[in-house]
């Protein structure tokens, strides 16, 4: 990770793109044997007529993924493979990233659908702005009740809000974007992600591409289908541990964290208060204190209260939702809310040392524990 002068990635420091330039697919990979295949594909479907290339950084995967993706690779010479033991996100991307020679370079997910015109738009819009990066919306999408209902919240103004991706905003300069579609120049300026942030290692590289002047562009004709984790463990660990590393990035970044971070912590601190007072009051307690106090302590259920208003607002709402469907969508509002609120307490008074997240059944193997005691 290094850090550039002012300006180095302002549009007009930029060189122009090359009338028909190549573009570099980056993938990091742990354990998604159940839509790798789907995610390559669409890939290799792009309508783009320019040279393509995809460089898959797999990491020490439990089920079949590094044996899909070495079949892929054996048919198809444009799917190169590079292997990270680790198999941390950071290091995945930045040893992607090495192997790579185009001049566009996009970042994509296993767990993300692109649209047939994703990588055309994307080159479009990087040479009408003169934006360093750009992405788009990311448009999560499930089968089953359950993996719909987490799609519905992902894309609720309730659920994760803030970020243009989710909400599917006009085109605007943007502080970040969702997976993005890079400026080679990005990386040779400044040296790729930070592999000490397990997550939230993008929003970072963003501020460092803003603090050197460079644009991020959101485009809402770039549309990405990704596919949430499909149990409730899972969507529970994924936030858990979001909300530590984006405590960590807070602690790092304080003047750059936005008030929105701070709804979950304060939900579960109003939550935890609630809980408390009504226990006071089952053991008696509080029937010894003046009224006027019992009547102020009271007022703590009122914020808890409120919350699981809107939640069931939100769910009655979802209209095209069956009953299970939205039975689900009430219950994954609160726990990714909470998970996350919990998470970013945890991160504020602890950081992020040790943390890694198992939400897509990783398992800390040796190598990953002694990268994580080092940090």
């Amino acid at each position: 990770m290094t850090h550039s002068p002012v300006g180095a990635l302002a549009p007009q420091a930029l060189p122009e793109l090359p009338a028909h330039p190549g573009v570099s697919f980056i993938m990091p990979v742990l354990n998604e044997a159940q839509t790798i295949a789907a995610a390559i594909a669409t890939i290799l479907a792009q309508d783009y007529d320019d040279e393509i290339e995809i460089v898959v950084a797999l990491g020490p995967s439990t089920d079949d993924t590094t044996e899909i993706v070495t079949d892929i690779a054996a048919t198809d010479r444009r799917v190169k493979i590079v292997h990270n033991p680790a198999g941390d996100t950071p290091t995945s991307l930045n040893l992607a990233v090495a192997q790579t020679s185009m001049p566009v370079i996009i970042r994509v997910d296993a767990h993300s659908e692109l649209t047939p015109d994703y990588a055309r738009r994307g080159v479009e819009v990087l040479r009408s702005t003169g934006a360093a990066n750009c992405g788009g919306l990311m448009l999560a999408r499930g089968t089953g009740a359950f993996q719909r209902a987490v799609a519905r919240a992902y894309m609720s103004p309730l659920g994760l809000g803030g970020p243009a991706y989710h909400a599917g905003d006009e085109a605007q300069d943007a502080e970040s974007a969702y997976l993005g579609i890079f400026r080679r120049e990005v990386f040779e300026v400044l040296g790729g992600f930070d592999e000490e942030l397990r997550r939230g290692q993008d929003w970072e590289l963003n501020l460092r591409i803003r603090a050197a002047g460079g644009r991020i562009r959101f485009a809402p004709e770039l549309q990405v289908v990704y596919r949430p984790r499909t149990s409730y463990k899972r969507i529970a660990q994924q936030f858990y541990a979001t909300g530590i590393w984006r405590a960590e990035i807070t602690r790092r970044y304080p003047r750059r964290a936005s008030l929105r971070y701070f709804a979950p912590p304060l939900l579960v601190l109003g939550v935890s208060a609630a809980l408390l007072e009504a226990l006071l009051q089952v053991c008696g307690i509080t029937g010894h204190w003046p009224k006027p106090l019992r009547r102020f302590t009271s007022l703590v259920h009122v914020p808890s209260l409120a919350y699981a208003g809107l939640v069931l607002r939100a769910g009655l709402r979802a209209e095209d939702a069956g009953a299970l469907e939205r039975a689900w969508f009430m219950l994954i509002l609160p726990t990714m809310h909470i998970t996350w609120g919990a998470g970013f307490l945890r991160g504020l008074v602890t950081g992020a040392t040790g943390v890694t997240d198992r939400s897509r059944g990783t398992l800390l193997t040796a190598t990953e524990t002694a990268g994580d005691e080092a940090r």
